[in-house]
Formats: C-alpha cells, structure tokens, sequence
C-alpha cells in the first residue's frame, strides 16, 4: 500500500457525499497531487486511485486491523498506529466508530480523515484465508469501459497515424477483500490501429494480473504483471512516490512491497512472479522475478534508446515494439519488530543485447551495457517521538544514501529534517526517490520542513530545500545549486468552509538559449495560490487564483495568471454533475499555469496552460442502480492568441480543442 492511497483526495474525484459531508480537508490531498503534476512528476494514479475506491467500499474493521492495513493512511503517524492497536489489544474490540475519541494522541481532525475508511465490527475468535465457496459467492467483480472522442482533427492522420482517432480502455477486475485480486487490463491509444496491421489481437496494450494475499505464511503472491517498491525506494519502486509537498503526513514512505498491476502504464511494471513469505512472525523474505519485452531503437544490433511512451501510432513508432527484452530477479529480507525495523534488497537485471544510448555530456553517467545490479539496506528506527528513517544503495558504480529524522512535538505539530546524498555516476534503473530530481542520481540536499496548528482552525506549513548538482544536468552545463522554499496557510473556520494561500519560491541556475552552453544564469521562480472550498450540503464550490512569475538575472521577467471556478452538485436522485472554468493569460511556457479537473473514474487530470485562453469541462455521472454507472465528460480548450494548436503530427489546425469522454462500469 502506498503513500497515495488517500482515500480523501479520492472522493473529490469520484464526489463521494459521505466525504464531503464528513470533512472539509479533502483539498489537502488533491493538492499533494496536483503539486506532482505541476512538478511533472508521475501521472497515472490508477492503481492508487482502484485501491482507494474499494477501500471506501470495503472499510478497515478496527477491532482486526493490522499495523500494515493502518499505515496506508498517511495522515496516521506511527504514535497513532500503535495507540489505535494497543486500546484494541487493552480493553477490547471497539462497539461503536466514536470510541477513537479515547485513543491516546488521536485527535479530532484525524478521526475526521480517518472515519471513511475504518468500521467497527464484531469478529469471530479465528480469521483464516476464505473458502472456495465464499471467494465464488462472495467475490466482486468489475467491468470498466472508457471511450474517448476528439472534436478536432491532428495533423497525423492524414497519413502518418495508422488508427482511428478515437482512444478506448477496458478493464476486469475480480476482488475478494485484500485476499484476492485479478483481472486483465487492455487499452488502445489515439491514432493507434484496432484489430489491423502490429496490433492483429485487438489491443495495443494488455495486463494480466493475479495477486493473493493473506495465506498463512505465504503473505503476498503475484503472477502477471506486478510492482514493487522497497525501502526508501533507491534500489526499487515502480510505485508512486511523494516528493516535496506541503504535509508531514505525506512525508512517511512506507513501502508497498509487492502490488499487483492494473492500470494503462505501459512502462513502469514487472511481468513475471513475486511473492513474499513470513519466515518467523518478525521476519518476512520476498523474491521475484520478470521478464517482459520492451520497446525502443536497435542499431548495429545494441539498444541506443529505450521508448517509454507506450504509443505506436505511426510507422516509426511502431518498429519501436518489443525491440528487445529485459530480465530482472531479485529480493528482500526485512526484519520488524517492536520500533525498529530493517531490510536489505538487492536486484540484478540484464538485456538481451548491449545497451549504449548516444549519450550527452550530461547524461554521460547513465545505464550502459548489459548487466547491472542494485543493492541496499534500509531501517526505521523509533524512539518515544523521534523516528529516524534511512536507506543506503550502492550499484555497478557510484552509490546513493538518505536519511531523515521525523520529530513529533505534539498532535499537530511535526519537525522533519531530510539528507539525501545520490552521487552522480550511480544508476538504478528502477529507482525513485525523495529529490529535486525524477531519479536518485547526480543530487546533494538538505530539505528542512516544519507544520504547526497554534490556533484552533488554522494550520501552517513551510520547507525549505538546499540541492546541488555535482555534475552537468539537462540546460545545465555546469555543476550547480538551488534553493526550493514554500509556506502554506490553511484557514478552516467552518466544517464545510476551507480555504488556503500557498507560495513557492525556486531558484536554479539554466543555459541561456543560443549560448551552447557558455553562459549559465540563475533563474526564479515564484508561485503564489489561493484556494477557497464551500461545501453547503449537497453543493461544492471551489474557487482558485494563481499567480506565476518568472524570470532570469539580466533580462525581462515574464508572468502568468489564472483564475478557475469549480461547482459540483449531488442531486438527491443518482445523479451527480460537475462544472469548471478557466480563463488563463501567461506570457511564455516558463510562465505557465496548471488547472486540475474531475476526472473519469481512477483517473485524475492537469493540464498545463500557457499563452491566452479559456478552458470549460463539464462532467456528469448517473448510477443507474448498484450494478450500472455511467460517466461522461465533456471539455473545450480555446485560444485567444494563436491559430493552431501543437506542432508535427500532432498539429490541430485552428485554435478550438474539444473531447467528450465516456465510461460505463458494471459492477457484480
């Protein structure tokens, strides 16, 4: 289970009412997100968002609950954890939800985050893994169907896009609780061929998945296509990660070990076998294996370019797949008992041909050649309120360590300090870390954050981030610095009324174009928001202004602004509407603005403006009854200063840009 597995951020994307009735801080979490997107982190949430959903559906019994189960609720800190799990073990199982209230350390405002997702019921004196019989007759199954149209026409298809223009998803899931999970995913991307020339089976894409949980010793079992996530994610995760936000509760990275797979991420997954095994009650042992095909360029029979996107609309595009393979296995061991905790992982993973990319001078210490492995060791320790976090990884060459120290004063109130040293010629293909940067290399920092509630109904966050990069990066042909600093204040006077004014300042250094190199300035970088949330009844209403400025020692500054109104209803009949604006004015790309939108189901949406315009989406969604749900939304994109839209194939000629997405879910 991952740290995004925030089932509060969820329901604004699926307008759940028992959420928003229940609490008014579900923008926190969708602003974890939309700040990873405006980073230009991560952009599939589907797994998190699926898992978040049946957790919602299927809530947490608190009288069986396990440490593991509670720590995917990032806003629990350990002290909490243990403090639910100790009153259980004390004075019994719990009668009724509100007996929190007398859990030690556990206060208002994370019962309120947390009562979605937890239930009280009375258990059995036995729990074993269930019979045939029940998985049959109990088991949930899901149908998901997703149909894209586009109301314009892209340059490609006139005669370099090989498909039709529309995008089309299917998925079916089979759940039984955390026990059982298994399904198969397949999707067609824009402008890709259907049941034609290299797709001849139908789709371009497929994932099969089959993962069991819970089996006596045998504690996770995965066969298909799966992820994993281990430590503080140096050696491997191929799961989202936070990065830098505004919430310590966010900042805990408890690893996910072994998930299954599901979503339309065509790159980052395992296909193969995994499985982990408890080999005393405190020590847990875990392996696994993939080998899958990939895509990318093979000259002189050597790999000189790995193709992540997953698209094959065109010709080129489509001598990219599965143009070499790739093997990995490996393992983990990791001991945990009472407040310390502590594992080893180690990877090793080769191609079936030399991998020798044509590599810039800042890219000159990435992957190259055939084979490569990965080891680390990770611990958490915890003393009375200090919890100290850490990993240490070493590979083919160079090595990568982190650690931070998470000190909690009070409920409320949270100090952090974060170290991370990635030298620059250490590589790990599958590793994703805590850092200015996507990937743990080439990176030297101090990140220092501190949240504190010294008046009732106010919150306030800052951090600041002190990063060097001891070689080149990308437009940046030197070894340089910057300094990443922000500060939040939350304002929730009401239940139903919230609002917050969050600014972020960035200072690096970048080459200054038509220089090749030879003349390297700072840049800054400010970013100021304010966001107001009324939630009266069955009504939301959200209300955004942002402000961006940027600009470059020694020459003219540009800036951008935005201002969006977002209002969604739930109508006492099934059926449940959202609408949002955006009006957008930036000077230039650097001084561009981003505007998140309600989304399909287990899909959420930022896209990113620049230049003068306005944006409408409209999204409507009606539960026929408990088996049918029908979703539709609607979205135009106009631009006020230019005549056509993207450049190359991709080129949309005028300067309208509407889709109208559907989706229908059968639920059994």
């Amino acid at each position: 289970m991952k740290l995004l597995k925030l089932g509060v951020f969820l329901s604004m994307l699926l307008m759940t009412p028992v959420l928003e009735a229940q609490n008014t801080n579900v923008s926190l979490w969708e602003e974890n997100i939309e700040q990873l997107s405006m980073d230009e982190e991560e952009k599939n949430w589907e797994d998190e968002l699926e898992e978040l959903s049946n957790r919602l559906q299927e809530p947490v019994n608190i009288n069986v609950t396990t440490k593991r189960e509670l720590e995917q609720f990032p806003f629990l800190s350990d002290i909490q954890i243990e403090n639910i799990l100790a009153y259980v073990y004390i004075h019994g199982q719990m009668q009724t939800i509100y007996e929190l209230q007398l859990v030690e350390e556990v206060d208002k405002h994370t019962i309120d985050l947390l009562l979605p997702f937890v239930c009280v019921h009375p258990v059995p004196e036995k729990i074993g893994f269930p019979r045939l019989k029940s998985l049959l007759k109990y088991g949930k199954q899901e149908v998901l169907t997703r149909l894209d149209v586009p109301f314009y026409t892209r340059k490609g298809y006139q005669k370099n896009y090989l498909g039709p223009a529309m995008y089309h998803s299917l998925r079916y899931g089979y759940r039984y609780g955390d026990y059982l999970q298994m399904g198969i995913t397949a999707e067609k991307d824009a402008g890709e061929p259907f049941f034609a020339l290299h797709n001849e089976k139908g789709y371009d894409y497929y994932s099969i998945y089959f993962l069991l949980r819970n089996l006596g010793k045998l504690k996770t079992l995965a066969l298909g296509n799966y992820r994993l996530s281990f430590g503080q994610g140096l050696v491997v995760s191929t799961d989202f990660r936070l990065g830098k936000t505004y919430s310590l509760s966010t900042v805990d990275n408890r690893s996910g070990g072994i998930r299954k797979h599901s979503s339309t991420d065509e790159y980052n997954y395992f296909r193969g076998a995994a499985a982990t095994v408890e080999v005393i009650p405190a020590l847990q042992l875990s392996g696994f294996y993939s080998h899958r095909s990939m895509d990318g360029v093979i000259e002189g029979n050597e790999i000189t370019s790995i193709y992540k996107t997953g698209l094959h609309r065109t010709e080129k595009e489509a001598d990219k797949v599965n143009a070499f393979t790739l093997q990995l296995l490996g393992g983990n061991i990791t001991y945990e008992k009472n407040n310390l905790k502590v594992g080893m992982t180690g990877i090793y993973y080769f191609f079936n041909r030399s991998y020798q990319p044509v590599l810039r001078t800042y890219a000159k210490y990435n992957l190259q050649g055939n084979y490569f492995h990965n080891v680390g060791v990770d611990y958490k320790y915890r003393w009375n309120r200090f919890t100290l976090t850490g990993e240490a990884a070493m590979g083919k060459q160079g090595y990568s360590l982190l650690n931070q120290l998470k000190y909690n004063i009070l409920t409320g109130y949270q100090l952090l300090i974060v170290h991370r040293y990635y030298s620059h010629d250490y590589w790990a293909m599958f590793a994703r870390s805590f850092g200015e940067s996507s990937t743990p290399q080439n990176e030297n920092g101090w990140y220092l954050a501190a949240e504190a509630s010294p008046l009732a109904h106010w919150k306030f966050f800052a951090s600041l981030d002190l990063f060097s990069f001891p070689w080149w990066k990308y437009r940046i042909s030197k070894p340089s610095q910057g300094v990443d600093g922000m500060f939040q204040s939350i304002y929730s006077p009401k239940r139903n009324l919230s609002m917050y004014v969050n600014y972020r300042y960035k200072r690096k250094e970048r080459d200054v174009a038509g220089t090749d190199g030879k003349v390297i300035l700072p840049i800054y970088q400010h970013r100021l928001r304010y966001r107001l949330t009324y939630l009266p009844d069955n009504l939301q209403l959200r209300t955004t202004v942002d402000y961006n400025h940027f600009h470059s020692r020694g020459q003219e500054g540009s800036q951008g602004y935005q201002f969006t109104q977002s209002c969604s209803y739930a109508f006492s009949f099934p059926i449940k509407i959202s609408v949002q604006g955006t009006y957008f004015h930036t000077d230039d790309y650097d001084s561009r603005i981003y505007a998140s939108e309600k989304g399909l189901l287990y899909t959420f949406y930022t896209p990113s403006f620049y230049g003068q315009g306005f944006r409408f989406s409209a999204c409507a969604r009606y539960d026929v009854n408990k088996v049918f749900m029908f979703l539709v939304k609607f979205g135009q994109t106009i631009y006020e200063d230019r005549e056509n839209i993207g450049s190359g194939n991709d080129l949309i000629q005028g300067n309208k840009k509407a889709d109208l997405q559907m989706q229908l879910r059968i639920k059994i």
